[in-house]
């Protein structure tokens, strides 16, 4: 019996309109880790760009603890319409990502803090993170951040 074996991974799933993004001009898709000091120092760098951003959560819980956490709480905060706000905050501010350092952030995004906790919490955000995670593996992400020109 022949068995093969297909090792290659499979494309980059296109921007759809559950995407956060923002921007203009040539789609840049970014795998990325809120709690990764390569990403943080990446970022700035990135978002000047002449680009559509489109980011992807990509938290890597096994080296960063705190990520997944950290993207619940940029999910939270684009349920209120301040996603990118918030990602820009916490790569900003790498050393403050504790609750009450969240808590502050909320407070200087003019968010609901009840909605805020209750929807960083909740089984639909860890859902999304997951999501944009499995894509990012099947794609064939193995550090962050992972940019793909789409």
């Amino acid at each position: 019996m022949k068995m093969t074996s297909d090792l290659t991974s499979a494309a980059v799933p296109p921007p759809g309109p559950e995407d956060h993004r923002r921007g203009a001009g040539e789609t840049l898709i970014v795998y990325s880790d809120l709690a990764c000091p390569h990403c943080a120092s990446a970022w700035a760098e990135i978002s000047a760009r002449e680009a559509t951003v489109v980011f992807r959560h990509f938290p890597v819980a096994s080296k960063h603890p705190r990520a997944p956490a950290l993207h619940a709480a940029a999910e939270a905060a684009g349920l209120q319409g301040r996603f990118f706000e918030m990602v820009d905050s916490l790569y900003a501010d790498r050393s403050h990502v504790d609750d009450p350092h969240l808590w502050r952030r909320v407070e200087e995004l003019g968010l609901d803090l009840e909605r805020f906790e209750a929807d960083r919490r909740s089984d639909a955000v860890a859902a999304r993170v997951r999501r944009d995670f499995e894509s990012g593996i099947r794609a064939g992400v193995m550090a962050t951040p992972a940019l793909f020109a789409s």
